[in-house]
């Protein structure tokens, strides 16, 4: 890509409105008033274009935010609304703007990226892979077939989602993958589709909630349907009287949808595999800066162990090279050299990283070469539950 093109932030209001525009044509909604609450949510500061001669070719938006890896936060920039006005396609713009908004992002220290792709081919050249996994569940009212009610079930309104904040946390902080999320993001999270509303509910007494459910209600061709938009249960007596909650609505509500992984621990608790996935698709991840990646994040306490790392990043290149990382008490270490015993692109240590495929696995794919011990020890340091996330932004 040519020099033609500048990246930066929006620095006026004619570059805010062009951009508004490029964005509704992409994702549909050209209202001037749509781009006008989004981008109050999302905060115009956030907001990063590319141009070409004072003209806007497209844009996207950073979400500061952290996830979650062995139970340690780990400071991310979510990337949303990635659009390329049609005049501007097929000639690199997109990659120039991603290219521009990485190193952006290393210069500030951040060491993880997320996305959600339209395209995989796009984010792939610059260094994204798959990282976790969004799941859409559904199950029949009349197949719950629960009932346990020794927990109170409380209505919280108005719906204020900062009562929410610390059972989300506690849930997230051991579950890889989920977000730290911002003020945009519970925004996000908790606001129902167009004239729809939104209800909210604690599991258990107020005082120390075990639990808690946020939804909306809505018609689907013949089925009336209740969409759980975020949930949290933190003991399976709440898992039990969400589920008892939730068939008590059969009378007028035939299907439940909930958020979840491939691997839903919430189905465990209904007599039958009745309950199927109806929508999977996986999030993206860019491991920003290795170093910091890599002592950020969390690892097994039990582990003692050093991996030696080879990585090749042809965008960042401060990310290549060899890398030691040394474990313990459940803390990591990066220095510089080693033996390489694990060589892998920068793409393929966002899988690994996440957890979402072990080493060995990438290993048969081809994505990794690397000597039987270092096999060995990058399985035990990247163990964990699938990593999954609640959130679309």
């Amino acid at each position: 890509m040519t020099s033609q093109f500048e990246y930066g932030s929006i620095s006026n209001a004619e570059e805010a409105k062009s951009l508004g525009v490029v964005l509704g044509q992409c994702f549909g909604d050209p209202s001037p008033s749509g781009w006008q609450t989004y981008s109050n949510l999302i905060g115009l500061e956030n907001f990063r274009i590319i141009s070409q001669a004072s003209k806007v070719a497209g844009g996207l938006a950073i979400l500061s935010t952290g996830q979650w890896y062995g139970s340690e936060l780990v400071p991310t920039a979510a990337i949303a609304s990635v659009g390329i006005a049609p005049e501007y396609r097929g000639a690199g713009t997109a990659a120039q703007l991603m290219t521009s908004t990485l190193k952006e992002l290393y210069a500030n220290g951040i060491p993880l990226s997320v996305l959600y792709a339209a395209t995989q081919r796009l984010y792939r050249k610059v260094g994204y892979e798959q990282g976790g996994i969004f799941c859409r569940w559904s199950v029949s009212t009349a197949n719950i077939q629960i009932s346990d009610r020794n927990l109170s079930v409380q209505p919280v309104t108005p719906v204020n989602h900062e009562v929410f904040h610390k059972l989300y946390q506690q849930n997230a902080k051991v579950t890889n993958g989920h977000l730290e999320r911002n003020q945009c993001l519970w925004e996000l999270a908790v606001e129902p589709p167009k004239d729809q509303e939104t209800y909210a509910y604690f599991i258990g007494s107020q005082a120390q909630p075990e639990g808690y459910v946020i939804f909306f209600q809505h018609q689907e061709s013949n089925k009336r349907i209740i969409v759980i938009r975020d949930w949290v249960v933190l003991t399976v007596e709440a898992g039990r009287r969400l589920w008892t909650f939730l068939a008590d609505h059969r009378s007028q509500i035939d299907q439940i949808q909930w958020r979840s992984s491939t691997v839903d621990p919430l189905s465990l608790l209904l007599p039958e595999q009745t309950a199927k996935i109806f929508d999977s698709e996986r999030w993206m991840l860019r491991i920003v800066d290795v170093a910091q990646a890599l002592e950020k994040r969390g690892y097994p306490t039990q582990v003692e162990a050093q991996l030696h790392l080879d990585v090749r990043d042809d965008l960042l290149g401060e990310n290549n090279g060899q890398f030691v990382l040394t474990v313990s008490g459940g803390k990591g270490e990066v220095t510089r050299g080693g033996k390489g015993e694990l060589q892998l692109d920068v793409r393929t240590l966002a899988p690994l990283y996440t957890g979402l495929f072990t080493a060995q696995q990438l290993q048969q794919m081809g994505q990794i070469k690397a000597t039987h011990g270092a096999i060995t020890v990058a399985t035990q340091l990247f163990t964990g539950s699938q990593p999954w996330m609640s959130d679309k932004f």
